[in-house]
């Protein structure tokens, strides 16, 4: 995939609805605000997919956000299928040969394969939880690691360990944030949140962002302000 060109190509709307319907009226309200839109478990569980095809026809560019892990073959044939579906974006779980598989069956296309490392809804605590050693920026950057070594088109990791990761990644690869949120807005269930212009000046190439614009009174407005936020960002 190729570098976005201006602010609002950095900017990907979370569809996190319920129903392809709701998710409609969403992008009709957001019009020409915005070209590029990520589909989640929850919708693309409800017709996301095809949406997501309605979406390219469309000229917009989308980012499937399916988390895949399985086993190589399986990662290679489901990969296979998002390169025909001809979307922009495909994440996968950051383990080595998950990654390395994604990569092989992607080859050749214009299909940027992203590394989900941390998920920005969790600390510390949480993975201490789940069993791992390792603090939260530690597993991050080990995970950046190997999606450097493995040749993935990107990572996603919260916008706080953004500076870090692009100095082990090096300019070319996509660095992918949710957990944005504007200042004074709700975090929600988000842990590692940063604001939208931080998060471009700490090196983040795309924004996702969800609940700040879906959830807002004039979604439109929301969207374009966030747009600009990224602009002054990149001019300073």
């Amino acid at each position: 995939m190729s570098k976005p060109t201006n602010a609002k190509s950095r900017l990907i709307v979370a569809l996190d609805l319920p129903t392809v319907a709701e998710a409609r009226v969403v992008i009709n309200t957001l019009g020409d605000s915005v070209s590029f839109y990520k589909i989640g478990f929850q919708l693309a569980l409800a017709g996301g997919i095809e949406l997501a095809k309605e979406l390219k026809a469309e000229g917009k560019q989308v980012f499937l956000d399916m988390k895949l892990l399985d086993i190589d073959a399986t990662i290679e044939k489901s990969v296979a299928n998002a390169v025909v579906l001809g979307l922009d974006m495909l994440t996968v779980h950051a383990y080595p040969k998950c990654m390395r598989a994604a990569v092989k069956a992607s080859s050749g296309s214009s299909l940027c394969i992203l590394g989900v490392t941390v998920l920005t809804s969790m600390d510390d605590d949480d993975l201490k939880d789940a069993g791992y050693a390792k603090s939260a920026i530690d597993l991050v950057l080990a995970r950046a690691v190997d999606a450097k070594n493995s040749n993935m088109g990107g990572i996603v990791c919260s916008a706080q360990e953004a500076t870090k990761i692009r100095s082990i990644v090096g300019p070319d690869m996509a660095i992918v944030t949710p957990g944005i949120r504007p200042a004074g807005a709700d975090i929600g269930d988000q842990k590692r949140v940063m604001t939208p212009a931080k998060a471009i000046k700490s090196g983040a190439s795309h924004l996702v962002v969800g609940r700040p614009i879906v959830a807002a009174t004039d979604q439109k407005v929301a969207a374009e302000k966030i747009v600009a936020q990224i602009e002054e960002a990149l001019n300073v």
